[in-house]
Formats: structure tokens, C-alpha cells, sequence
């Protein structure tokens, strides 16, 4: 991490209200920044999302508990995001004075969300589905974000903390990139219900259903052309569209996500590493730590 990133993640500036969920506001552009600072451990603080809420960890670990069930550990360079109506509660199991759990959270509109699939739909449609950009989220979004992602939240903070010459540029700029990455995920997850509901439904969901299907096994390229009628060409261009790369890195994508799933099921590495596809233990153990920025049996420790 930059030294730039490590001076905004500091506490020091931020005022001590609170030992637990101490809160810095700042606001531009529409937006709410929140920085959250913990200092000591605890359990069951409610989180209550009057808008579309980006949550991004900074340092230390959460646990989430929320609606039907759902319970995950929450780590740096992970996103979640909620929408209006929902409620988290949260536990802070790592809290010290000395190594504070730190977050941030921005704060959208609906209206927001609503014009960016407005722009989604005019400059990336996806054949056979014109409504996927204006899904409606009701389930919560969590996921490992990408470096380039953790970049620009970062630089989004340090426009909103600090201030320069751009930043008006950097947060119009900036935050347009972030909900366009928010849509997208979004996108690819109403896809990815709508077959397993109905594979059949439209060329994209066919294909997503046989990458799902068969995750452990070779997946040709050619194979997904003739499941969706389209040539190398188009089929690169929907996926493009839809999730921002090529059919074979969002194969790659969701291999790393499943082994990471069987992982916190109680599959062994070994186990999971075949079970998501990789046939190699050396280049599985590569990937994963690209991916989710620990080794396997280093994220099994976090998240337990």
C-alpha cells in the first residue's frame, strides 16, 4: 500500500467521540463520506442504510449478521453494499486502541444507481436483455474488490479528505466509476438468478448456466459460442459489457470465488483447489493470493 494510502487510513486528525463506531463525516457532490474508527472490541452494532450504501474496510475485521441468515467476515479490500431499508449488525472481534478497526462508507441516492443503468443501457447493452441494468437490488452485494478498485477508493478519500486542485474532477470522475463498478456487479448477479431460474431465458444466461455447471471442468470458449449463437467476437464484446473482461478471466473470476466458498465450507486447499477447476496446487495458490490478497490457508485463518 502507497505511504499516501497509509496517512489516510491513520486515525490521527480524526476526533475520539466514541470508542466504538467513532464517525468523521464529510460531503460533496451529493455524496456522504463516513470514516469509522473502532477502538475496542464489540458485538451487535446496528448499521441502518437510509440510502444505497458503499461500505469499504480499510483495516482489522468485522462479522456481519443480517437478513435471512446471512453472517460473513468483512476484510480489507472487500466492499459491501447495502440498500435502503437494510439493517447489518456487526462485530468488531480485533478492536484495540493500538490497531483500530477502520471502514468507510459512501452514501447514494436511488436516483443515482438509476441513471448510471440509464447510461449502462444506451452504452453497453446486452443482447436478448434490455432490463438488467435497472435490476432493483434487494440482497446485499459483497465482494472482493480489485486493486484498481481499492485505488480509487483511496483516491476518492483523499480528494474528500484533503482536497487539491482536481477535486471536483477526481470525485465527478470518481465516484461515476465506482457506482458504474457497483452496476456491474449488480448486473452480472441478476443474471447469474436469472439462470438458475430459467437457463434458457436469454444467450447470456445459457452461457453463464454451463460456466456454473461446470466450473470443475475444462471450459472451452468455442462451447460458449454455440450455446449463445454468437461469434468469438460478440461473445467477447457481451462479456465486455457485462462484467469489464474476457469470458476466460470471468471463468477464472468465479473458480477463485467457488474455492473460496469450499474453503469456508471445510474443504481441505487440496480439496477446493481441484473441486473449483485449477489442476494445479502451485498455480491455484498464485491465483488466490492475486485474487484475495492471502494465500489459502492465511484467508482461512482470517475468516474463522
Amino acid at each position: 500500500m502507497a505511504m499516501s494510502h497509509l496517512a489516510l487510513i491513520s486515525t490521527a486528525g480524526r476526533p475520539v467521540r466514541q470508542l466504538v463506531e467513532n464517525r468523521t463525516l464529510y460531503e460533496s457532490h451529493n455524496v456522504d463520506l463516513a470514516i469509522y474508527d473502532t477502538y475496542e472490541q464489540a458485538q451487535r452494532v446496528r448499521l441502518d442504510a437510509e440510502q444505497v450504501l458503499y461500505c469499504g474496510m480499510l483495516t482489522g475485521k468485522k462479522v456481519l449478521h443480517g437478513k435471512g441468515d446471512y453472517h460473513s467476515a468483512f476484510l480489507p479490500n472487500e466492499s459491501f453494499v447495502m440498500s435502503p431499508g437494510d439493517v447489518v449488525e456487526i462485530d468488531f472481534p480485533e478492536a484495540t486502541e493500538q490497531a483500530p478497526t477502520t471502514c468507510l462508507t459512501l452514501a447514494f441516492s436511488p436516483r443515482q444507481l438509476t441513471q448510471m443503468s440509464e447510461r449502462l443501457e444506451q452504452q453497453a447493452p446486452l443482447l436478448g436483455q434490455q432490463d438488467v441494468w435497472q435490476h432493483a437490488p434487494s440482497d446485499y452485494l459483497h465482494t472482493r474488490h480489485s486493486q484498481a478498485t481499492q485505488n480509487l477508493l483511496m483516491r476518492i478519500v483523499e480528494a474528500f479528505v484533503h482536497g487539491d486542485n482536481d477535486r471536483d474532477l477526481v470525485l465527478n470522475f470518481g465516484l461515476n466509476e465506482l457506482l458504474l463498478r457497483m452496476m456491474r456487479h449488480y448486473g452480472v448477479n441478476a443474471l447469474q438468478t436469472m439462470a438458475r431460474q430459467n437457463r434458457e431465458q436469454t444467450p447470456l444466461t445459457a452461457v453463464l448456466a454451463h460456466i456454473e455447471d461446470n466450473l470443475h471442468n475444462p471450459i472451452a470458449i468455442d462451447t460458449l459460442c454455440k450455446l449463445a449463437c454468437m461469434s468469438r467476437s460478440k461473445l467477447y464484446q457481451q462479456f465486455a459489457n457485462l462484467a469489464c473482461c474476457s469470458p476466460m478471466e470471468f471463468i477464472q473470476r468465479r473458480r477463485l470465488e467457488r474455492a473460496r466458498t469450499l474453503l469456508q465450507s471445510g474443504q481441505s486447499v487440496t480439496q477446493a483447489c481441484m473441486n473449483a477447476g485449477f489442476v494445479n496446487l502451485a498455480h491455484f495458490t498464485r491465483r488466490f493470493h492475486l485474487h484475495f490478497g492471502a494465500c489459502p490457508s492465511q484467508f482461512l485463518l482470517r475468516v474463522n
